[in-house]
């Protein structure tokens, strides 16, 4: 890795990381370096991770800092956005780090109010959102559903509060990245991610900035694998969390907050507790409901077993999981969770049917083969439910209201 000499006395370095943007990374420096120049009061720097390209994004790079004051430009070897942002930032003097993508989705108007909480001391990292009350974004349905959905399973399984963990606008204190980024180990897209749960376990101030939001229609990320790393990283810092091997009551010390209640250290209180409870009971749910599908097979067919079994079985699941899994008791609000659940139901409903149905466009009803899709749709319908179950119908927040 190659790093241009620090200006001593820089307060913000905003690190633009790229790989093969040769087309975008100089329109995007320039009006960056424009608007902070106009805009921020205090020294800046620039720095544009170049990771890996094999385009002309290296010789774009240096010509706009040997343009542009403020502007450095940092190359490395291998390809990883994490791994490119982990390099610029731990090489870097400055008192607040962010970062931006190349393509400017996010307003730079909200530049100022993403950094001013943590040149104030008052908070130690902050993130935009998309998500966030007051955020206006245009982007298609498939990348909103699956941002939600993301965002859903990190409350789910790590019990996140940060409300979206994938926009490409952050920033951090030094003396906090100090602190957090030895111990995040992912070097790409997960990066982000890691960090903000690392952060958020260690008891760090995270402040969230609402952005106006466009989607790069030129966007080369590929979706699908990257939703596979990040759902791999999500079970690796789980893990990570549960075996203790995250030092989450060390960092807490480092960043002077209070220590953990005694359990297992930086995991949500209860959340071990409901999964295996909810695994009993989903467990006994899928037998019962196979039982019922397997009886009702013949008489009703596969589409009006699998209502019928499905029914069945939700009343019964979401009755069992409010007393068992989530120790909610008495009368009260009741009727409303069974709705609810019955909402839940549907989406089951919807996943297990729509499975069926494709499958016979293109086999024989009946057999094995139907009888695995019903299993592997329901087996992705409990693991939605469990989120929704935990975060919506019986989340304890909607009777004892949070204050942040």
């Amino acid at each position: 890795m190659t790093l241009a000499s620090p200006t001593a006395t820089t307060v913000l370095d905003v690190v633009v990381p790229v790989h093969n943007e040769e087309r975008d990374l100089a329109p995007c420096v320039r009006e960056l370096h424009a608007d902070l120049s106009r805009t921020f009061p205090y020294p800046f720097r620039i720095t544009i991770a170049n990771n890996a390209s094999t385009d002309g994004t290296r010789a774009v790079a240096d010509a706009l800092a040997r343009e542009l004051p403020g502007v450095t430009a940092v190359h490395l070897a291998e390809k990883g956005r994490g791994r490119a942002l982990k390099a610029a930032w731990t090489a870097s003097d400055a008192a607040v780090l962010a970062y931006m993508d190349v393509d400017l989705s996010t307003d730079l108007a909200a530049l100022a109010p993403l950094v001013a909480p943590l040149m104030s001391g008052h908070s130690d990292l902050a993130i935009g959102s998309r998500l966030a009350r007051g955020a206006r974004v245009v982007r298609g349905p498939k990348r909103e559903f699956i941002s939600r959905c993301y965002n859903l399973v990190l409350r789910g399984t790590l019990a996140t509060r940060f409300t979206d963990a994938q926009c490409g606008f952050k920033a951090i204190r030094a003396d906090a990245a100090r602190r957090l980024l030895p111990h995040v180990e992912d070097t790409g897209w997960f990066f982000d991610t890691e960090l903000l749960v690392l952060a958020e376990r260690a008891g760090a101030r995270i402040h969230e900035v609402p952005v106006d939001w466009v989607d790069d229609p030129d966007s080369r990320v590929d979706l699908l694998a990257t939703a596979v790393a990040d759902l791999k990283g999500v079970a690796r810092v789980a893990r990570g969390l549960v075996t203790g091997r995250i030092p989450i009551g060390d960092l807490r010390a480092q960043l002077g907050r209070q220590p953990l209640e005694p359990g297992t250290p930086g995991v949500p209180a209860g959340l071990f507790r409901q999964l295996v409870r909810f695994g009993a009971v989903g467990a006994i749910s899928t037998v019962a409901y196979l039982l019922l599908f397997v009886l009702l097979r013949g008489g009703l067919g596969a589409q009006g077993a699998n209502l019928v079994a499905l029914l069945v079985t939700a009343i019964a699941n979401t009755a069992a999981n409010r007393r068992f899994t989530f120790g909610v008791r008495g009368r009260r609000g009741a009727g409303r969770h069974q709705f609810e659940g019955l909402l839940v139901f549907g989406l089951g409903l919807a996943l297990t049917s729509g499975s069926l149905a494709l499958l016979h466009t293109f086999a024989t009803p009946g057999g094995p083969a139907e009888l695995a899709t019903v299993v592997g749709a329901n087996l992705l319908a409990t693991v939605l439910r469990f989120l929704l179950l935990r975060n919506w119908v019986f989340r304890p927040r909607r009777t004892t209201p949070h204050l942040p």
